[in-house]
């Protein structure tokens, strides 16, 4: 059994989703994660590893 999750699932599908729509846009891409993380009230770092896992599971 892993360790409970530190953001509820609907606000980790936000921050991915965010963190990928911002990368595609090189006008948005310097700073993105901040940025939503700051929104969401998400750690930066989490910010980046959440995109990250959504990178993988979309591919």
């Amino acid at each position: 059994m892993g360790a409970p999750r530190k953001y509820p699932e609907e606000l980790r599908e936000r921050a991915v989703r965010l963190a990928v729509e911002a990368r595609r846009d090189p006008n948005t891409r310097g700073g993105a994660l901040r940025r939503i993380g700051e929104q969401l009230g998400i750690n930066p770092q989490d910010t980046a590893e959440l995109g990250a896992a959504g990178r993988d599971r979309r591919g």
